[in-house]
């Protein structure tokens, strides 16, 4: 049996279960929204529902496929360890995002009886219009 990793290698696997995450979907519903041939769509739902990603029911005439979100616990435990960089450079942007805010926000306050001084470029591109 292939790892979990294995089987969301593939891209059109992971394209499936990315559909799949906003709601059920019927196996021609997959086929138009991926543009693949039913055939290939029903392999990879074998895969990912013998995997345990997938299950499925029948509504009338239709199989419903939705996703089971367990086997992707697996990936989420062994992501954590990598989470602590992520959370470095989101901290790291969110300080920096901040920094910019504040020095904006001291740009755009108006000073008092003081007038602001025109950067060179734009006195020289004023001067140029003349």
């Amino acid at each position: 049996m292939e790892s979990v990793f294995e089987i969301i290698a593939e891209p059109n696997r992971r394209a499936i279960l990315s559909l799949l995450v906003s709601s059920e979907q019927s196996v021609g519903e997959i086929e138009r929204r991926l543009r693949m041939p039913q055939p290939a769509v029903s392999k990879h739902l074998r895969v990912l529902r013998e995997a345990g990603f997938v299950e499925s029911s029948v509504d009338a005439q239709r199989r419903l496929y939705r996703l089971k979100p367990e086997p992707l616990r697996e990936i989420d435990a062994w992501l954590a360890q990598f989470r602590r960089f992520w959370s470095a450079h989101v901290d790291a942007l969110e300080r920096h995002l901040d920094r910019m805010g504040q020095s904006s926000m001291d740009q755009s306050t108006p000073m008092k009886g003081k007038s602001r001084q025109r950067s060179p470029n734009r006195e020289h591109a004023k001067g140029e219009r003349k």
